[in-house]
């Protein structure tokens, strides 16, 4: 990295430094594209080789600074790591996310179906999150829209080349560059998730959720599957993972995720746990 690029990528303006503390996750582009520079380019072993902290670097020693930022931008990730430990002892809200495909169109029945759910669930008092976009994700927060009074209608985005904006029923929008820390704010704001029909983006998000059951970073969490085509994946994982020599998974695994054949199903279930957490709440002084 020449000495002047390295000056213009620290002598930032305001603007530009509001932009890195709102999207964080850019950091990680960043420290990847830093490491694989560092280790093909320079052979630079990142393990064994920590710079002196009280070393200075002349901005002519290339793999100096390389090395220097890249440890400097991990360490962001040790900071980024500590903060999400970080809990509030007890939620204001009740939270429920609903995942989806981003193809259906307004008018077809999965597309009002899933708004119909979002509206029971905020008219009860839980806001609803998607990932902001259109199709499923925009039915969710036109649901959540019909009781501004009793529920936020909240989207998180990844930045995409084929989904420029945050659909118009948005009350509260949070963007990302990377899947990676939009996935993470799923996990860290939501009380419940739901699961409408859904494609490739649909199957990422519900596995991270059911692995992250799994290994109880997540607890007493529903993962609720709506609609036909999702019993054939736990049966496939069933199948797939049970029935080998040495067992890739547990049975117990195999029930985290909650199959339900209606809408309706799932807005039965969340009006249980959503009155249990509602009861379990300090009375109001």
């Amino acid at each position: 990295m020449p000495p002047n690029r390295v000056m213009e990528a620290i002598a930032v303006g305001p603007n530009r430094q509001t932009k890195i503390r709102q999207r964080f996750s850019a950091t990680y582009n960043a420290s990847r594209e830093l490491d694989r520079t560092l280790w093909i380019e320079t052979g630079t072993d990142m393990t064994n080789k920590p710079s002196e902290a009280n070393a200075s670097i002349n901005l002519t020693n290339e793999a100096a600074v390389r090395q220097l930022l890249a440890e400097s931008i991990l360490g962001l990730w040790d900071v980024v790591n500590n903060l999400t430990r970080l809990r509030p002892s007890r939620s204001n809200r009740y939270r429920v996310t609903i995942f989806g495909s981003a193809r259906v169109q307004p008018g077809t029945f999965g597309y009002e179906e899933t708004r119909r759910v979002a509206e029971a669930l905020a008219e009860m008092g839980c806001d609803i999150i998607t990932g902001g976009g259109p199709g499923l994700m925009r039915a969710a927060n036109e649901g959540a829209a019909k009781w501004p009074e009793r529920a936020q209608s909240v989207g998180i985005r990844v930045d995409l080349p084929f989904e420029q904006d945050v659909n118009a029923f948005v009350t509260q929008a949070f963007e990302h560059r990377t899947f990676f820390s939009r996935l993470h704010q799923f996990v860290l704001t939501s009380d419940a998730f739901v699961v409408a029909p859904g494609g490739i983006g649909t199957v990422l998000e519900t596995m991270m959720i059911w692995q992250l059951l799994q290994v109880n970073h997540l607890d007493d969490t529903p993962l609720i599957l709506v609609g036909k085509m999702w019993p054939g994946l736990i049966e496939w994982a069933r199948g797939a993972m049970l029935s080998a020599d040495a067992p890739l998974a547990s049975a117990q695994d195999m029930t985290i995720p909650q199959c339900v054949a209606t809408g309706d199903d799932a807005i039965a279930i969340l009006r249980t746990r959503h009155a249990a957490w509602l009861a379990s709440r300090p009375a109001q002084s």
